[in-house]
C-alpha cells in the first residue's frame, strides 16, 4: 500500500464516530452531515460527508437525452448510482466521480435519501417545508413520516446557514436516483421538496458527498 493511499486509509478508519463538532463540522475532506442506514432500520452504518462548496459543487444536467440510463434507481446506494452514471453523457456524476478533495477519491453524487438527509440537517433557510415530502427510512433516527411546515429547522451550523460560506442554494440539486426514461430525483433547498419528475437535460446543482463505515 503506497504512502498516500494507507494515509487515506488510515484517515477512513480513525473518522468512524461522529465528530464531537456535531452536524456542520469539519470532517473527512468536507462536514459531516449526518448518519445514514443502508440497513434502513434506524441503526446507522455510514457518516455521511457533504463535500466543500468551493470544489464539490457545480452546476450540471444529470444527463445530455432524456433518454433512460439503467442501474442507478437506488434510493440509498449512491455510491453504485453514481459509479454506474460516470460517463460524459452524465455530467452531474461525471463531475463527483472526477473529485479529488483533502486526499480522498471516493466522492460521488448522492442517491436521493442520501440528498434528504443534507436538506434535513443542513436546511439554508427560515421558510417552511413541504409536507408532501420527508419520508426516508435510511435516514438515522428513522423517518417514517413526512416533513411538517415547521420541522426541519434552520441548520444550527451558521456556515451552512444561508449567505454562509457552505450553504446550500435554496434551488434544486440533483440525485443520482434515476426515476423514469426522461426524469431523475430532484430535491428543492428552498423548502425540501423531493420532486421526480426533473427532466434529465435540466441543468441543476449538484454536490458531492462521501460515506464513511461507522
Amino acid at each position: 500500500m503506497s504512502g498516500v493511499s494507507q494515509a487515506v486509509f488510515m484517515n477512513q478508519r480513525s473518522f468512524g464516530s461522529p465528530p464531537p463538532g456535531g452536524i456542520g463540522s469539519a470532517y473527512g475532506g468536507g462536514f459531516f452531515a449526518g448518519q445514514i442506514s443502508t440497513a434502513g432500520n434506524g441503526v446507522a452504518t455510514h457518516n455521511l460527508v457533504i463535500g466543500p462548496l468551493s470544489s464539490a459543487q457545480t452546476t450540471a444536467q444529470w444527463k445530455t437525452t432524456n433518454t433512460f440510463s439503467g442501474g442507478a434507481s437506488s434510493f440509498i446506494n449512491g455510491p453504485t448510482n453514481s459509479a454506474n452514471l460516470n460517463n460524459a453523457s452524465h455530467p452531474a456524476a461525471q463531475f463527483c466521480e472526477g473529485l479529488t478533495i483533502g486526499g480522498f477519491t471516493d466522492w460521488y453524487m448522492p442517491a436521493r435519501n442520501e440528498l434528504d438527509v443534507c436538506y434535513y440537517n443542513l436546511k439554508p433557510t427560515t421558510g417552511g417545508n413541504n409536507t408532501a415530502s420527508g419520508v426516508n427510512t435510511n435516514a438515522v433516527p428513522i423517518r417514517n413520516s413526512n416533513y411538517t411546515s415547521e420541522t426541519p429547522v434552520q441548520t444550527s451550523a451558521a456556515a451552512f446557514v444561508t449567505g454562509g460560506a457552505e450553504a446550500f442554494a435554496a434551488g434544486y440539486y440533483w440525485s443520482s436516483t434515476e426515476s423514469s426514461a426522461p426524469f431523475a430525483w430532484a430535491q428543492f433547498f428552498g423548502d425540501g421538496g423531493l420532486n421526480d419528475a426533473r427532466y434529465k437535460e435540466s441543468s441543476y446543482k449538484v454536490r458531492a458527498v462521501r460515506r464513511v463505515p461507522v
